[in-house]
């Protein structure tokens, strides 16, 4: 999801010795996945790698001059530092195809592909990379993709979810919004106060309280994910009541992804664990200022 307060988030860790300046810069977007085994990775000097399989697997440099990377299955797309939205689609090696110009955050899942423009116009596509745009919506601050679901929050702080075809008709869910996020048939809100709100089901679902004091909130599964403004980095696994586990301190990003859990910490370590809440972190790759997971 779109961690609006995360650069608030980041200069206080930032004061205390914990962050370094790049980070704050870092351009947000969708991080977590669907239960891949891609990790991808932005690192300091606008180098995307990408890794696919083991924790342990290699890193390919993907492209250079990138501010934002996600990834959705074997798809893998890049928002460059002129505003090109670029996807490839296969191996780590393939060919590279021009999406949109004029991009400030591209998002992925399954064959769509959503970018939003410098304009604030939503554009989506479904198919093969070279499929037609269909606008979505404008006045857009971000847009979320998740399975047949399209989500996005408005200039007006209004959190909107539409589900099915690209034409069909959007439901607001939640006033207050600043990020909202996608999984499955869970949706996330992370309100202008710091609550993070999350609800099961349909569109009209109710919406349960999860947590206070966040900045970022992220969904996979039945896994969900949150960072705190002071840094801590906790995750629950099951029902929408489940207990936390807090799993780290100092970060400033948090990704899930089906069953691993990854961080970011202030200084540019990247940390991935895989298997249980309690699992065993792997230093993943330093200097990174995004950490993305398929």
């Amino acid at each position: 999801m779109k961690r609006k307060t995360l650069a608030a988030a980041v200069a206080a860790l930032a004061l205390a010795g914990l962050a370094g300046t790049t980070q704050a810069g870092a351009v947000p977007g969708t991080v977590s996945g669907d239960g891949g085994n891609r990790i991808g990775t932005l690192r300091v000097n606008g180098d995307a790698f990408v890794k696919e399989g083991g924790l342990s697997a290699t890193w390919v440099k993907e492209s250079g001059d990138v501010k934002q990377i996600t990834l959705s299955g074997n798809r893998i797309g890049v928002l460059t530092g002129d505003g090109v939205a670029w996807v490839k689609e296969g191996g780590l090696s393939a060919t590279w195809v021009k999406e949109a110009t004029d991009v400030k955050q591209i998002a992925l899942s399954g064959d769509r592909i959503g970018v939003l423009k410098d304009n604030g116009d939503a554009y989506v596509k479904e198919g093969g990379l070279s499929a037609t745009w269909v606008k979505e919506s404008d006045k857009v601050k971000e847009l979320e993709l998740s399975g047949n679901r399209i989500g996005v929050v408005t200039g007006d702080g209004v959190a909107w979810v539409k589900e099915g075809g690209l034409s069909a008709s959007w439901v607001r869910e939640s006033d207050n919004a600043i990020g909202i996020d996608l999984a499955g048939n869970r949706i996330g809100v992370l309100a202008g106060n710091g609550v993070a709100w999350v609800k099961e089901g349909g569109l009209s679902a109710s919406w349960v309280r999860e947590a206070d004091d966040v900045v970022q909130l992220e969904l996979s599964g039945n896994r969900i994910g949150i960072l705190k403004d002071n840094g801590e980095a906790h995750v629950k696994e099951g029902g929408l009541s489940a207990t936390w586990v807090h799993e780290y301190n100092q970060a400033i990003q948090i990704a899930l992804s089906g069953n691993r859990i990854g961080v970011l910490k202030g200084d540019g370590d990247a940390r991935v664990k895989e298997g249980g809440l309690s699992a065993t972190w792997v230093l993943e790759a330093e200097n990174v200022t995004e950490l993305a997971f398929s």
